[in-house]
């Protein structure tokens, strides 16, 4: 066996420090080229996120012009503001509802692709508007929601229905002629006559276009006279083209109005009601004698059924949110459908071994496996749906922007879209980033949890 030297006793502790300073030579190395290769995304962090931040809470202490600090003034002011106490509430709506309804609707197509054939196309055909940016969306989408029937596709889709179960009227713009006949408060017209009598009802304002191609001349029919018992007359256009005629005569050339509803009213009741020919005629038979009032309802004259007011005060916000709908739907089912493929296998088809059917799956074996992925789709658009201005600022119209509003819109419209109140829009800006804050931080909490 070998003695050991002093010198030796003495070398060794040496050597162990000098390999214990190149370790950490070594790791502070590593640790400078890693802190390099990071510099350049921290120095972007630093100024696209930090900094921004730091200024906007800086900011929102001072007044409008930036030079005269009011303190808490700004956030008092905040929630005094009706327009932005409103701008909460819808805030609040988008939070609750659209999340919810992206998270459940994801869910069940992702359920039901798996069990069609063409699953792939399908998912993209879902997954494309996610390609659109949100300006070009709203865009669609404003046009989409127009209210004129001829623009807005919507529309013109539930004009289509109700004319199909609904009658509209044949002459919305036309009214009767003034002094011989007389103006009720509903928008009807009526005259007094008495069977044996001709009755003329004479109408003005009829458009070009709303003229029936099968309306005959009407002087005809005013020349037939009434037989006892009887009412009969004519609705006629009291216009004569090229001028001339006389008003409140059929002249040759004034043509019928077709399809016109004509009531017989005495005491309050309808006691005979017809519809005009071709050349404006009509007769009420069956009538005792005396005075009846004749009648033009005011369903002649109603205008056309436009549609819903998808911009209206009452309907933008669910319209907007429908928007949004369309453009993330393939994104929660892309998610959940990545989920739901690494679901075991064998539990489901246990489940069906024993009798379950496919809702009981769903319910009591799909949904709790895939708890995990539905909770990180769903904080996830909760804190998308706190930041969303580009299609509230598009779709929205002017006279309604302010009903449409959110904090992100809000925020800029109170710094740059004519408030100029910076101090204000950093403010508005504070509150957004404090209510963010709370789903990123369980979003970043749930992701390291599920790596370990």
């Amino acid at each position: 066996m070998t003695a050991i030297t002093p010198t030796q006793r003495q070398a060794a502790p040496r050597a162990a420090a000098a390999g214990a300073a190149r370790g950490r030579r070594g790791r502070r190395r590593g640790r400078l080229i890693a802190l390099l290769f990071v510099l350049p995304a921290l120095l972007l962090l630093g100024a696209l996120v930090v900094y921004p931040v730091l200024f906007s809470v800086g900011r929102s202490f001072f007044d409008a012009s930036g030079t005269r600090f009011v303190g808490g003034d700004n956030y008092t002011e905040m929630f005094r503001d009706p327009a932005t106490l409103k701008a909460v509430r819808n805030t609040a709506l988008w939070v609750v509802v659209a999340p919810a309804l992206l998270t459940g609707l994801g869910l069940i197509l992702a359920v039901l692709v798996e069990k069609v054939r063409w699953a792939t196309a399908f998912k993209l055909l879902l997954f494309m508007p996610m390609a659109v940016s949100f300006l070009a969306a709203g865009i669609i989408f404003r046009l989409a929601y127009d209210e004129d029937p001829d623009k807005g596709v919507l529309n013109a889709a539930v004009v289509s229905v109700h004319d199909a179960f609904q009658d509209t009227s044949a002459y919305p713009t036309a009214r009767g002629r003034t002094g011989l006949l007389t103006r009720d408060r509903d928008g009807s017209y009526r005259t007094t006559a008495s069977p044996g009598d001709p009755v003329t009802l004479p109408m003005v304002g009829v458009l070009p276009e709303d003229l029936p191609a099968t309306a005959a001349p009407a002087h005809r029919a005013a020349a037939e006279g009434g037989a006892p018992g009887e009412l009969r007359g004519v609705v006629y256009l009291d216009f004569t083209p090229g001028g001339g005629g006389t008003q409140g005569k059929v002249d040759p050339d004034e043509s019928g109005l077709p399809g016109m509803k004509v009531e017989a009213v005495r005491d309050g009741k309808t006691v005979a009601a017809a519809t005009t020919a071709a050349d404006g005629s009509f007769r009420l038979p069956g009538l005792g004698s005396g005075p009846y009032t004749v009648k033009l309802p005011e369903s002649n004259f109603a205008p056309p059924y436009q549609g819903v007011s998808w911009l209206g005060p009452a309907l933008v916000t669910p319209a907007i949110i429908g928007a949004y709908l369309w453009i993330w739907t393939g994104f929660a089912m892309v998610l959940i459908g990545a989920g739901l493929s690494t679901l075991p296998r064998d539990a489901l088809e246990a489940a069906r071994i024993d009798g379950a059917n496919e809702w009981q799956i769903f319910r009591r074996i799909t949904v709790p496996l895939l708890a995990p992925v539905l909770t990180v789709v769903f904080v996830t658009l909760v804190i998308n749906v706190m930041k969303v201005f580009d299609l509230v600022y598009v779709i929205a119209p002017g006279p309604v922007q302010e009903d449409a509003t959110v904090l992100a819109t809000q925020m800029w419209l109170v710094s740059f879209g004519g408030g100029n109140n910076q101090g204000l829009g950093s403010a508005l800006g504070v509150l957004l980033l404090l209510l963010v804050i709370p789903a990123m931080v369980f979003n970043v909490r749930r992701f390291r949890r599920s790596q370990r």
